[in-house]
């Protein structure tokens, strides 16, 4: 299962959901569905995520077994 941090990082530099949504050219949705982990983004879409948190991909998103 593939877990990230977004919801937490998200908060801590103060967007909303659509504002980040924004940032990366997705929706409020996705950002939503990527928080909820209902949904896994492209490596694209992960690596626009660490620019604007200005973070390695894997202090987002790691891998967990179940």
């Amino acid at each position: 299962m593939l877990r990230n941090r977004v919801r937490e990082l998200r908060a801590r530099h103060h967007y909303s959901q659509t504002e980040l949504g924004k940032l990366i050219g997705v929706t409020r949705q996705t950002i939503g569905l990527i928080e909820k982990e209902d949904y896994e983004p492209s490596v694209r879409l992960a690596l626009k995520l660490a620019i604007v948190f200005d973070l390695p991909l894997e202090d987002i998103f790691w891998l967990e077994d179940k």
